[in-house]
């Protein structure tokens, strides 16, 4: 018997541009017209037989509506988007020391501190090292932050020669990674961490002019210090051993084209766009830092035309938020990007163990923790990970980030793509249950899929080609 096509669950939403977005159940979209839309609603049959043939490859039309194959087929679609969250956390960041020599104008912690009280004790160091085998993770990325790390190299290779050492029975698959500034590497460190594989994070602003801003330190030398480190590492390490980020400020904006030439000057084939985040101490400054949602995108958007334009020159270099999204739309496999988790990633896929003996779910809440706020501590380091992702607080942060029960979210057209992010509402209005459609995070997001969607739609073919080249997981 042959079945007449019958329409299956989706949800749709109008683009700036006047194009509908409709989303499949199964994380599949497809760009129509009101009236394809009033067809596919009401009488599927009618559409033209190329359209109906791409919208049941894309799960918005079935043979009927209760094959059991096609459910089937639909929920593993969305297993594989949620995988991450679902597998134990993978991301394990150790923050050793607060010392650091800067004194960045948006950084979110204390900083230039001496002294036991800011430094993690080889106890608890020790403990979390025992810790993190506790997850169920085949996979598990150690990243040390601070503060600068390197200033206490000590505890990073006690630490990376610990874990090693309890790896020998059982057998996980081991990522190491540092972020600092550079400005302490040296070539002793650089053979232990060739010798044991350790990649190295750095930041980098822009030109030397709007880095030195950003990131003084009594020298007024940070970006050459920094450079020089970075061609250290290279050196010793080999050239993509090291990675950056940038943080854009008020001074940043006017220049997104000269922050993305000097990636490409220095030989990057990554940068990551990405907004100011005011947590802890960098919400104090947010007057002389701060900008508008629409002077961020204006920013963003000019720095990712400038992407695709050294793209087209045969320079490869990818724009990394813009990855993240298209990852999210254009890839079955979801990389993790912990802030657009359902459940959350805080906690479930990534934990932070403090210099201070508590863990936190993410690195924002343990910023949050330098202004006062301790309201996100999921325990003490030593506790096992079945009581610190058991607890109250825990559970909090999972169901404040079910998209599937929050208001705002339930009926978003994105709602497969993006999610609440906790800790942000909980910075934002003292709650990790707050309105959702009120949140930065929210606003921020439903801004860049839109954005991103209507660059898929109307991208030729040499810029489609690239975009799913970004979607591609990265590791």
């Amino acid at each position: 018997m042959r079945y007449a096509p019958v329409t299956l669950a989706f949800k749709t939403r109008p683009l700036p541009d006047g194009t509908v977005l409709a989303v499949s159940s199964s994380g599949d979209h497809s760009f129509l017209t009101s009236s394809e839309l009033t067809a596919l609603r009401d009488a599927p049959s009618t559409l033209p037989f190329d359209l109906q043939t791409e919208l049941k490859s894309r799960f918005f039309i079935g043979a009927h509506d209760n094959s059991g194959g096609t459910r089937r087929l639909i929920k593993s679609r969305v297993a594989a988007k949620r995988e991450t969250v679902n597998n134990g956390p993978s991301l394990h960041i150790f923050v050793p020391t607060l010392q650091c020599t800067h004194s960045c104008r948006y950084c979110q912690v204390s900083r230039s501190q001496v002294g036991d009280g800011y430094t993690m004790s080889l106890v608890d160091l020790d403990s979390a090292c025992e810790t993190i085998f506790q997850s169920a993770s085949k996979s598990l990325t150690v990243e040390f932050q601070g503060g600068d790390p390197l200033l206490r190299f000590d505890l990073i290779r006690h630490a990376i020669l610990r874990i090693k050492s309890i790896n020998g029975s059982e057998r996980r698959n081991l990522r190491f990674v540092v972020a600092s500034t550079l400005h302490h590497l040296d070539d002793d460190m650089c053979s232990f961490f060739l010798e044991h594989n350790v990649l190295l994070s750095t930041s980098l602003d822009g030109p030397e002019n709007l880095h030195n801003k950003n990131r003084p330190i009594p020298g007024k030398n940070a970006y050459e210090r920094t450079v020089t480190g970075l061609e250290l590492a290279r050196r010793r390490l080999g050239h993509n051993s090291v990675s950056a980020l940038m943080t854009t400020t008020r001074d940043s904006l006017a220049q997104p084209e000269a922050i993305v030439d000097e990636y490409v000057r220095l030989g990057f084939s990554d940068v990551f766009l990405r907004p100011l985040s005011l947590y802890g101490f960098a919400r104090r400054n947010k007057s002389i830092l701060g900008y508008s949602s629409d002077e961020f995108f204006n920013f963003y958007f000019r720095g990712l035309e400038r992407v695709i334009y050294w793209n087209q020159q045969g320079v490869k270099l990818r724009e990394v938020y813009a990855s993240i999204i298209l990852n999210k739309i254009l890839s079955t496999f979801d990389q993790g990007y912990v802030n657009l988790q359902s459940p959350t990633g805080a906690g479930l896929s990534v934990l932070v163990y403090n210099y201070d003996g508590f863990v936190y779910p993410t690195d924002e809440a343990r910023m949050l923790v330098e202004s006062g706020d301790t309201s996100l501590r999921l325990g003490r380091i030593g506790q096992p990970i079945t009581e610190l992702l058991g607890s109250a607080l825990q559970q909090d942060l999972i169901r404040s980030s079910l998209v599937d029960c929050t208001p705002g979210c339930m009926d978003c057209a994105y709602n497969l793509f993006c999610a609440p992010d906790p800790v942000d509402a909980h910075a934002d209005f003292g709650s990790v249950f707050a309105p959702v459609a009120q949140t930065s995070h929210c606003q921020r997001h439903l801004r860049l899929f839109d954005e991103i969607f209507m660059r898929v739609r109307k991208a030729d073919e040499r810029t489609l080609t690239l975009f799913h080249q970004w979607a591609m997981p990265t590791r």
